[in-house]
């Protein structure tokens, strides 16, 4: 005769659940994290809120009234700012656009190349490129505007749009973001899938990889294009037409002439308020491409 032990069966939904609550019960935020990070959000917002305040002020309140006091008059200095010069800060407007988008597109395709290259596949030199990159991240951009100008002045092309934009099209900074995300998003399996398929290499990269990097890519973009947006030396060194000037140059000019005529501070706030509006909606637009795991899923057993 056999004996059977009978053991208890434990719902899997009871001892599955049991941890996953215990686990949510452990979860709470600190008060003194929340209290932190407020401080910290009021830290970042304030500057645009007292710039923001500023332009709602005419000439004579900006300095007589209190600082945190608005007023009336924003549209009255929208208008005078549009007609200074025949539209000269609009003119800058459309040229900074034009910098920083055509700029950051650019940045952001050879980069994804780039990235994507040195992540999958193996040549001579890789390890050199890689690291001769990596120190190319830790050289600021600053140092570059001298050697840069003197390059361009030698071709002819100072004082034009090239001038400011050949240099945006590549950044060490975005081609190591691309390596790092290419080596993660994208399996190896799947890319060897599309050659077994008959997909080359040009092909595989558009339609099997771009797709797997777009949140990578998205990052990579709004860095390029708030830097090439905020830039001031480059163009600052290489341009002397002020028709060709971005916001930043165009505005401190206008900062400059404040010492003469005090009435132009309230357009430097007001171009600056402007300014930062492009910004926050190429943010809120493009925030929904950042997904946590974009590849997961790609590689099934």
């Amino acid at each position: 005769m056999s004996v059977s032990t009978v053991l208890p069966v434990v719902p899997a939904t009871a001892s599955s659940e049991a941890p996953a609550q215990a686990h949510r019960g452990n979860r709470r935020i600190s008060p003194a994290a929340t209290v932190l990070l407020l401080l910290g959000a009021l830290y970042c917002l304030f500057p645009v809120l007292w710039v923001l305040i500023a332009s709602s002020k005419s000439a004579g309140e900006l300095f007589s009234t209190f600082t945190l006091a608005p007023s009336g008059h924003l549209f009255d200095n929208i208008s005078d700012l549009s007609h200074y010069r025949d539209g000269l800060y609009w003119r800058w407007m459309v040229n900074t656009a034009l910098y920083a988008g055509v700029g950051a597109t650019a940045s952001t395709l050879v980069s994804a190349m780039a990235g994507y290259a040195l992540a999958k596949y193996t040549f001579p030199g890789k390890r050199f490129v890689f690291n001769l990159i990596l120190a190319g991240v830790l050289v600021p951009g600053v140092i570059l505007a001298i050697p840069q100008y003197l390059l361009l002045a030698k071709v002819g092309m100072t004082n034009t749009y090239w001038s400011v934009l050949l240099p945006s099209m590549i950044t060490p900074y975005g081609i190591y973001l691309c390596r790092i995300f290419a080596a993660a998003a994208i399996p190896t399996e799947v890319l060897e899938a599309a050659r077994i398929d008959g997909a080359g290499d040009w092909r595989t990269f558009g339609t099997v990889a771009l797709p797997m990097m777009r949140a990578g890519l998205v990052t990579v973009f709004l860095f390029q294009f708030v830097a090439i947006w905020n830039n001031f030396m480059l163009p600052y060194i290489m341009l002397g037409d002020d028709r060709l000037y971005p916001l930043t140059v165009g505005l401190n000019g206008l900062l400059n002439q404040g010492a003469n005529q005090p009435s132009m501070y309230i357009a430097v706030v007001t171009g600056a308020l402007l300014s930062i509006i492009p910004l926050i909606a190429l943010f809120l637009g493009l925030q929904r491409y950042w997904r946590v795991d974009l590849g997961a899923g790609a590689v099934k057993a």
